[in-house]
């Protein structure tokens, strides 16, 4: 009776219109009074669960990505992408695809992404001959590889959400996840990201003829030579440094992931005011603005996801899962399937924050029961909740999109299916190779990553 409550009242809040953050915690207080707990218990599980240090992370990174946003950072690393493969048949759109990934990792956020890049190269491309629903299809999909790269904040909210969380793999006892291991393992999925949504913005692009000009022509242009792509690299290194500056702080042991979220937030902010001097002091209030907001609702969510937490245990979710999959006849593989497609559906729906931090105690366990570690999950998580930012109905980075390229949701979604594609199969490939995921952080940390 108590987990209907929870879930029905929860459901009926977000058909009203409460943030997810008021709906989550309304719903577990009302729990809490049917079962005769004290409210009190509810404030100590919020707040207990808040105190980490890990969570300075949040609002470091959320604020490094505001500063690389506002200063001036996506038009370095587009000039880069173009003179690379801006020469190919829909090279503009094949070198938004890499600028857009590009910059991902510079912001960690596919909606910063979307809006950094989209400003800048979805009217260029509506010029040049493109139709406004392939620019948006091609920037917003590409924008996804943000949720995987070192500076994503959704990464710090799984781990996080996979805190406590027991299994057993290959023989060795596993217990949550490392911030470190995570920041590594979405790099080469990325590459995967990038390769199929090049391959559905090329297709479209040959299929389509683009670029079709108004004057009827359709020539490529030239390649530029090596020298300027080199020239375009240099320009577009700094940005891109921030990056290197993570993964090596913490590669080396040099500095925590909370740390060197911290330096690459000074090293945002030299660099876009003191040496490209592009972010003015009204920039920064922006930034500023900005980030405090966002940050104040990650944490919210975080802290009402806390008591979430502690009513799941107390109503013995957890041992109930683990008694479903006693049960249960299906093949890993298969089992495996079921979660992502059910994770694409709920990310069309709640907010990727908010669909990480309810999903991963219920779906973690059962994954690990089919032999996926809580790393490999992460990733598939990352990709499933992504693909629900670019999906109707709500798909908040389409609509950002769209808004930036004056068209409509329905139309962009009649182009959309290659780039659902590409970003399916990405899904699937993570699932059952989890060498890609689990490789590179196993190779760095030098113990077997799962």
């Amino acid at each position: 009776m108590e987990l209907a409550i929870l879930s029905v009242s929860f459901l009926i809040f977000l058909v009203l219109g409460v943030p997810v953050s008021f709906a989550l915690g309304i719903a577990c207080v009302l729990t809490y009074m049917v079962e005769g707990l004290p409210i009190a218990t509810a404030m100590q599980a919020m707040i207990s669960g808040m105190n980490a240090f890990s969570f300075l992370a949040v609002p470091f990174f959320i604020f490094s990505g505001e500063l690389m946003l506002h200063g001036g950072i996506a038009d370095r690393i587009l000039r880069f992408a173009q003179a690379t493969v801006g020469h190919f048949r829909g090279g503009l759109g094949m070198a938004n695809v890499v600028a857009c990934t590009l910059f991902g990792g510079v912001s960690g956020s596919p909606t910063a992404d979307t809006s950094a890049m989209g400003g800048v190269v979805i009217p260029l491309m509506k010029r040049e001959g493109y139709s406004a629903a392939y620019a948006v299809n091609v920037t917003t999909h590409a924008s996804l590889a943000g949720a995987l790269m070192p500076t994503s904040t959704n990464m710090i909210i799984y781990a996080f959400a996979a805190q406590g969380i027991t299994g057993m793999l290959h023989g060795q006892p596993v217990s949550g996840v490392s911030i470190g291991d995570l920041l590594f393992s979405g790099l080469l999925p990325v590459l995967w990201v990038m390769g199929f949504v090049l391959a559905a913005a090329y297709w479209q692009a040959v299929r389509h003829g683009y670029p079709r000009r108004e004057d009827g022509s359709s020539a490529l242009p030239a390649f530029p030579g090596w020298y300027a792509v080199l020239r375009s690299f240099v320009g577009a290194v700094p940005g891109l440094m921030v990056i290197a500056i993570i993964l090596v702080c913490v590669a080396k042991g040099i500095a925590t992931a909370t740390e060197a979220a911290a330096i690459a937030v000074v090293y945002s902010l030299v660099l876009t005011a003191v040496v490209y001097r592009t972010l003015t002091a009204e920039k920064l209030r922006r930034a500023l603005s900005h980030a405090a907001r966002t940050t104040g609702v990650v944490l919210l969510l975080i802290a009402v996801s806390n008591m979430l937490r502690f009513q799941m245990s107390y109503l013995e979710i957890p041992d109930a899962i683990e008694g479903l999959l006693k049960q249960s006849t299906a093949a890993p593989w298969l089992m495996l399937l079921y979660i992502n497609i059910i994770q694409v559906f709920l990310g069309t729906f709640v907010d990727m924050a908010a669909h990480i931090l309810i999903t991963t105690p219920l779906f973690l366990p059962i994954a690990m029961a089919c032999g996926v570690g809580p790393v490999q999950f992460g990733i598939m998580l990352l990709l499933n909740c992504s693909l629900g930012l670019v999906h109707p109905p709500i798909g908040s980075v389409q609509f950002v999109g769209c808004a930036i390229g004056n068209v409509s949701i329905g139309e962009t979604t009649k182009m959309a299916w290659p780039y659902y594609l590409a970003i399916f199969s990405a899904i699937n490939i993570v699932t059952y190779m989890p060498f890609f995921s689990t490789w590179l952080p196993s190779l760095i940390s030098g113990h077997a990553v799962f």
